[in-house]
């Protein structure tokens, strides 16, 4: 795998205690990033050049391209003087499909949703994850967003990026990603677990962004239960997780979170023991 540069040196001038200063900040990569079927070119998006190949593993699971990890026959990595095509060989019977269903598309899309032909598409129907065991306690919820802004050497370098993380009680995070754009770092976040062999429904996605409709809809195909966040979710966020069976907590800070659907899989829990 080509290892790419993820982030570049930018000058700068700051103002400190009514002083300016000259020098330099580390700032985040933005990369055209386009993934390619059979050949053909299906979505670009602007992403940090890193865990490509998870990348395309969690987005052609979140866009219903595949099913399962086994449905990719191979990834190659194409470096362009513009940008990166991560080029995805298929299955027969999935690469069929998706020409079939290109040859439906009513017309191109933006890249808000990337690769959907309709507007029944962009609020389509989740998978129901209420039938996962999974439960986590006040302390877990303290714990998994405490240790993810840990685990962000990109953020820590940048304060520009987002990060996604897989955690499970006991455990911790078994898989941490970062990208620009939030629904990228959780692309790759559902490539990772699906790709080390981990089941969603085993964990809770934590990230650090909002929570809109479409980080709902990954983390639900994925299997997940459990949606924590640092910011606010959407009224459809809401809705849709529902719907889903899914327990959503967000605008995590400190010791405190809100519950906004499914609380019985969070348990009270000594939040002073939490580091």
């Amino acid at each position: 795998m080509v290892d790419f540069p993820t982030t570049a040196h930018a000058p700068e001038t700051t103002r400190r205690n009514g002083i300016m200063h000259s020098g330099s900040r580390i700032v985040p990569e933005e990369v055209p990033i386009a993934f390619s079927y059979g050949g053909s070119s299906h979505a670009v998006m602007m992403a940090t050049p890193a865990d490509l190949e998870d990348f395309a593993v969690g987005f052609s699971l979140s866009e219903g391209i595949i099913a399962e990890r086994a449905e990719i026959s191979g990834i190659e990595v194409v470096a362009g003087e513009q940008g990166i095509d991560v080029q995805v060989s298929l299955v027969d019977d999935v690469a069929d499909r998706l020409r079939a269903r290109r040859r439906s598309m009513a017309g191109p899309v933006g890249c808000g949703l990337c690769g959907i032909e309709s507007i029944e598409q962009a609020v389509r129907p989740v998978p129901d994850v209420s039938a996962s065991p999974l439960a986590l306690s006040h302390a877990d919820i303290v714990r998994a967003v405490s240790i993810l802004n840990e685990a962000q050497p990109l953020h820590r370098e940048t304060r520009a990026v987002h990060g996604a993380a897989f955690y499970r009680p006991g455990k911790g995070l078994l898989a941490v990603r970062e990208d620009v754009g939030r629904h990228n770092a959780l692309d790759k976040l559902c490539g990772a677990v699906i790709g080390c062999g981990e089941s969603g429904d085993d964990g809770a996605v934590v990230v650090t962004s909002r929570l809109s409709v479409e980080m709902v809809q990954k983390a639900a195909i994925l299997g997940s239960p459990v949606l924590i966040a640092i910011s606010a979710p959407t009224a459809l966020a809401i809705r849709t997780a529902d719907q889903a069976g899914m327990t959503l907590v967000a605008l995590v800070r400190g010791d405190d979170f809100e519950i906004f659907t499914h609380p019985h899989r969070i348990s009270p829990g000594n939040i002073a023991d939490v580091a």
